[in-house]
């Protein structure tokens, strides 16, 4: 199991329930365990830190200009008119122009 693909990468940990009950989490980099006798709140609460150290990374080195979020949108999921929407609501008041993305308009 330590070394299957998940979703298309490699499996860097695993959580498994020990025999008194409690989680320990598994290395599949160091191969040993890294936490043990962990509750479940415990574990919970340290996959939300590992998320906000990834989402203040995220907002601090990967922001993409907002013009990328224009440039790549498809009328496949929405409208253009209810992207149009979006935007407004977003604070862009520069609309995208229906006939680009239809033919028959």
């Amino acid at each position: 199991m330590g070394r299957e693909k998940d979703r298309g990468g490699i499996i860097m940990d695993f959580i498994s329930q020990q025999p008194n009950g409690r989680y320990c989490l598994f290395s599949t980099v160091v191969d040993t365990v890294t936490h043990w006798d962990m509750t479940a709140e415990e574990y919970i609460e340290m996959c939300a830190e590992k998320a906000r150290i990834n989402a203040r990374f995220e907002l601090k080195h990967r922001l993409v200009p907002f013009s990328e979020v224009k440039r790549c949108f498809l009328p496949t999921n929405d409208s253009v008119e209810d992207f149009n929407d979006m935007l407004i609501e977003m604070g862009d008041n520069e609309q995208l122009n229906p006939a680009v993305f239809y033919d028959d308009i």
